[in-house]
């Protein structure tokens, strides 16, 4: 028996597997970007998002939202079930062993027994061996091992492409609540300036210079700057709440942004190709590990058409008398191998070896999906990079000329040669270019976040795997793009 096991074995180890042979498919991707971002800058990928956020309470409010968002946590968590789960399909590979003992004492009536009388059977035994262990001969099990593997790796993927969107959308959400703060400001100070303007011109119709019509124009340039500076209250709420949710707390009042143009700009990167940048990409590596996972599933499919072979073994000891169990001549063993050949199943194995192989089919487009959805954030990025600085400059140099036109207009209506009626239409072109000169840098710099974010940035430096894969469990380098299967 222990020559037949240990030929068992040997058998299962050098099993090959009827995994197809993996090819990653093409990229369905031109072959460079249509813009091009800082050629002497680092690599998205392989800056640390500590060194693009250079701001030090931007990094503080980061670190925050990495040590306390729920959704980071449930990601983290998730890994470590796929981890679990992979242990348990590892499992089936290797025979269990375990003790068992039981005991059966029985009645036998008086017609059965040759003395006419009753009497008591019993037996008691105790047995240390295996059960229903199947040897992997054509690698069923292990197609699943390599499948709930890459299923891991998809997984510990998702973890690292959630941690680069939290960092990304922290980063944004503070800049936009900097700027809500700016946008306030104007508001504030425009309302003041009205103000001073309205106590003028009700002054001048008091003296009989001016008109009722003119204290009602400056009148009501006051509330819509009052309108004005409600939004920006109500935004500015909304984006603090928004804020606090990523960070999974309140914002320290020493984080609090104090103004838009306080906040250091972050870091120039480059944008190298799309091949080694969005390879590299977590949400692109899960995807590609779910192929594999799929693939892995036709070797299962392909394996189930051949006979199925399962061994139960055991030694022990047997005595009709439990104080003489463990005496000498009541050793036993039980071997019983089993094999099952399919036949006929009314075409299930057949059918579901379709349907892994339209699995994989699915997981090819889910994977070139990832890869041009991947392109287009960077292609965006890139393109609106160069058009929003150009708009920025041009709407920096409209707020100087519309500023110049408002003293010009306030000097011609004091000097008695325009009515009022010209300034209050220059107030009302600057406001709205002030607040659109804000709404321009804001989406610059959310626009070089985002960018870094669609470049693989901010992955870098994942959470550190759980501590229960230490054992029984080789663990991939997570900077690999093609990633290895057990059951390579």
């Amino acid at each position: 028996m222990r020559a037949w096991i240990a030929v068992a074995g040997a058998l299962a180890l050098a099993g090959c597997t009827m995994i197809p042979e993996y090819e990653r498919p093409a990229p369905p991707v031109p072959g460079a970007f249509p813009a091009a971002a800082a050629a002497e800058a680092p690599a998205a990928a392989a800056l640390d998002w500590r060194d693009f956020l250079v701001d030090e309470k931007l990094r503080a409010v980061v670190e925050q939202a990495l040590a306390g968002n729920r959704d980071l946590r449930l990601a983290s968590l998730d890994v470590e079930r796929v981890a679990a789960l992979y242990r348990v399909q590892r499992a089936a590979l290797s025979p269990g062993f375990g003790v068992q003992g039981s005991g059966l004492r029985t009645r036998i009536p008086e017609r059965t027994t040759d003395s006419g009388e009753a009497e008591i059977a019993e037996e008691y035994s105790v047995d240390v061996g295996f059960l229903a262990w199947e040897i992997d001969l054509f690698g069923r099990l292990r197609s699943l091992s390599a499948s709930a593997f890459e299923q891991y790796l998809a997984t510990a993927e998702g973890e690292r492409a959630a941690r680069s969107a939290l960092i990304a959308a922290t980063a944004s959400t503070y800049l936009r609540l900097a700027a809500d703060k700016e946008s306030l400001r104007l508001a504030e100070a425009t309302i003041e300036a009205q103000r001073g303007a309205l106590d003028l011109i009700r002054a001048s119709r008091d003296a009989g210079i001016g008109s009722d019509l003119e204290v009602r124009q400056a009148e009501s340039q006051v509330e819509q700057a009052r309108v004005a500076r409600a939004q920006a209250v109500g935004a500015l709420a909304v984006d603090r709440h928004a804020l606090e949710l990523l960070l999974g707390g309140p914002l320290a009042a020493e984080l609090e942004p104090t103004g838009f143009e306080s906040i250091a700009a972050t870091a120039e990167i480059a944008e190298g190709l799309p091949s080694e940048v969005l390879l590299g990409r977590p949400d692109i590596l899960a995807a590609e590990h779910r192929l594999r996972a799929a693939n892995a599933n036709i070797g299962a499919a392909r394996a189930a058409f051949f006979p199925r072979i399962s061994l139960t073994a055991a030694f022990g000891t047997l005595s009709p008398e439990l104080s003489s169990l463990f005496e000498s001549g009541t050793r036993s063993w039980t071997f019983a191998p089993l094999v099952q050949v399919p036949l006929y199943a009314g075409g299930g194995p057949r059918a579901q070896l379709k349907a892994t192989k339209i699995e994989r089919e699915m997981a090819v487009a889910a994977y070139e999906q990832a890869i041009q959805t991947g392109f287009a954030e960077v292609a965006d990025a890139l393109a609106l990079g160069e058009t929003l600085a150009a708009q920025r400059e041009a709407q920096d140099a409209l707020v100087v000329a519309l500023e110049e036109t408002l003293r010009l207009s306030e000097q011609r209506f004091r000097s008695g040669i325009d009515g009022y009626l010209g300034v209050l239409v220059a107030q009302q072109a600057l406001y709205q270019a002030q607040q659109a000169s804000v709404a321009l840098r804001l989406a610059e710099r959310a626009n070089r976040i985002q960018l870094y974010k669609a470049l693989g940035g901010g992955a870098r430096d994942a959470v550190a795997p759980p501590a229960t894969l230490a054992a029984g469990v080789r663990l991939p380098n997570r900077r690999d793009a093609a990633g290895t299967s057990p059951g390579d």
